[in-house]
């Protein structure tokens, strides 16, 4: 079994806007991060265009159901990475409460084998949200290793994919760029 993560992004540049929509999720819906009575969310302000967020509820399988429901919270696009076993790596954008574009990047035996397909292509939605040049975005999404894809993203979006909250502890580059966040409540 190899290394796997997942993160979200907001496409904003208000710190203060995002950590708020956080706040939100984690008091009105927290059956999507696990229902804790304490949510603890790591977020990073990664450059002038993007916020970064881990936690520990975040995994390939309810990265996706978390971003959307941050989606419908917050106006900006949000962006859901999830990686798998080394094997899968599944970015999506949603906007509004639904998937506004989603990209599966793996070995065509890798997709068979999982019975993977992409919930709605829509290349000209990544483009636009991830405001990357024609020619780098042809390159980056004819990838197929998941690996290469993390990195050529992070390159070109100019933030670190390569994020968990379970590495926090043991990466201090990572504890030095993200906040954490607290958000206690009741759950009823």
């Amino acid at each position: 079994m190899g290394r796997s993560f997942a993160n979200l992004h907001i496409k904003s540049e208000n710190l203060e806007k995002s950590v708020e929509a956080l706040r939100e999720l984690s008091a009105e819906h927290p059956e999507v991060i696990g229902n804790p009575t304490i949510a603890v969310m790591y977020v990073s302000q990664s450059n002038e265009n993007w916020i970064s967020v881990l936690n520990e509820f975040l995994v390939w399988g309810t990265v996706k159901k978390v971003g959307k429901t941050l989606s419908r919270l917050i106006e900006e696009p949000v962006m859901t990475a999830g990686y798998i076993n080394e094997e899968i790596f599944e970015l999506s954008i949603f906007e509004n409460g639904a998937i506004q574009a989603e990209r599966i990047f793996c070995e065509e035996w890798t997709r068979d084998e999982y019975g993977l397909k992409e919930e709605r292509l829509q290349d000209d939605c990544f483009r636009k949200v991830l405001a990357i040049d024609a020619e780098d975005f042809d390159d980056f999404i004819g990838i197929t290793s998941p690996w290469q894809a993390v990195d050529k993203l992070s390159e070109l979006v100019r933030i670190s994919i390569w994020s968990d909250s379970e590495w926090i502890p043991h990466d201090e580059n990572l504890r030095n760029r993200f906040g954490k966040y607290e958000f206690h409540f009741e759950n009823t």
